[in-house]
């Protein structure tokens, strides 16, 4: 007769083995999908190797940034590979199991513009710990409001013709 405690391993065991089979032939239904557009696949494909680039740089595992996340396992690696494009709430979720804002994966997975500057004075603001998601938005505003005037004054200096000497006398 089984204890309650190997019964339970036999089955946590069986159903592991059966979301791995079922896992493995969706992987493979959705990569032999012909009828997908490339530039889904690209985009997919960017915003999960962004994502395991900061799982890594987190030293976060597979199973724990899902179990974090709120999402399987064999779905989380399907992203990372770019088998599978998450939606906007399992993104958020992502990022927060990662630490970062999700206007950053948002970003990635184009769903938002990228951002005006400078994308190292960008990734530095977002990477900052000491600062909050809040004061990291109004951080980033700010930085855009300047690049877009100093943008704008560069472009009204270039379009005013200089005067020579002669002319103003």
């Amino acid at each position: 007769m089984q204890t309650p405690g190997e019964f339970v391993r036999e089955q946590v065991t069986t159903v592991r083995e059966k979301v791995d089979r079922v896992a493995g032939s969706v992987a493979e239904t959705v990569a032999g999908s012909v009828g997908e557009a490339p530039s889904v696949a690209a985009v997919s494909s960017s915003v999960g190797d962004f994502i395991r680039e900061q799982r890594s740089a987190a030293r976060v595992s597979l199973r724990e940034l899902a179990r974090t996340a709120g999402v399987s396992n064999p779905y989380l690696s399907q992203v990372e590979r770019g088998l599978r494009k998450p939606s906007a709430e399992i993104l958020a979720s992502i990022a927060r199991g990662l630490k970062i804002s999700a206007e950053t994966l948002y970003e990635q997975a184009g769903i938002l513009d990228r951002r005006s500057g400078n994308p190292d004075t960008v990734a530095a603001i977002r990477s900052d710990s000491a600062l909050s998601e809040r004061h990291k938005a109004v951080l980033l505003e700010l930085y855009e409001t300047y690049v877009r005037e100093h943008r704008a004054s560069s472009q009204a200096a270039t379009l005013t013709i200089p005067t020579s000497s002669k002319e103003s006398a």
